[in-house]
């Protein structure tokens, strides 16, 4: 069982959940994630980022909470899922910061992947349904096709060398997202990519993990729309790079 906590001390590792009308999920993904995570040896949290959800997601989350001292519920107005993950990762104070999407297509039995000592000597960790070792399953042809196009968009124009900078789960040290975090500047889904390349104009070591990853039906991606809008937040950036306007960038 997790140890408690003193006021001072940060907890190993926060899980970082941000949720957009996740009702359908939201109470599956808790139960498996605390579930898992209360048999680990080291101190844990879960942070449940509500992004001004219209459904009965912050309720859910809030009634699970009463129950369980390590989950927090984070509520903002809706801006989007960076603007969500944003908030997550600098609430927390975690060493190692686990972002994980809220209809959990990854299990969360794989989280040791991300962690020591199963790896080690990295900056953030990536899940990747691409490199060596990965699986997909039931993932429509067409929304595979278009992340691929996108995935090829990103290489050239931002992060050279990743396979996948789209999946959810990413694993972040502390104090990297602490340096990381304050820079961004995109609320949506191509915060990622944003993430990343500032990484990388700093020298931050990547590395990504092979994971197992279902499609889920109802997923919230629209893979045409989407990709068009992060496409346009991949040029925002280098606008932004060029102009100056990420400050603290050293």
């Amino acid at each position: 069982m997790a140890s408690d906590l003193s006021p001072a001390e940060p907890p190993f590792l926060a899980v970082v959940i941000p949720a957009y009308n996740e009702e359908q999920d939201i109470r599956s993904t808790l139960n498996q994630v605390t579930r898992y995570l209360s048999a680990q040896a080291y101190s844990w949290t879960v942070l449940v980022v509500d992004d001004g959800s219209t459904d009965a997601t912050a309720s859910i989350v809030e009634t699970f909470a009463s129950d369980q001292p390590h989950v927090e519920l984070l509520s903002e107005p809706h801006g989007g899922k960076g603007a969500a993950v944003q908030a997550g990762m600098l609430h927390t104070t975690a060493r190692y910061r686990f972002l994980c999407d809220a209809d959990l297509s990854m299990p969360i039995e794989q989280l040791p992947r991300f962690l020591p000592p199963s790896l080690t000597d990295y900056d953030i960790a990536l899940g990747s349904r691409e490199v060596a070792g990965a699986r997909r399953f039931d993932e429509p042809r067409r929304r595979h096709i278009m992340g691929r196009l996108y995935n090829g968009i990103t290489r050239t124009l931002a992060v050279p060398g990743v396979l996948d900078t789209q999946c959810g789960f990413k694993c972040f040290r502390g104090t990297v997202a602490d340096r990381l975090f304050p820079l961004q500047r995109t609320a949506g889904f191509g915060f990622d990519v944003e993430i990343l390349y500032l990484a990388r104009r700093i020298g931050l070591r990547l590395v990504e993990v092979p994971i197992d990853w279902y499609h889920r039906p109802h997923s919230k991606v629209r893979p045409l729309q989407d990709g068009f809008t992060m496409t346009a937040d991949i040029l925002r950036v280098r606008w932004n790079t060029w102009r100056g306007r990420y400050k603290g960038l050293t």
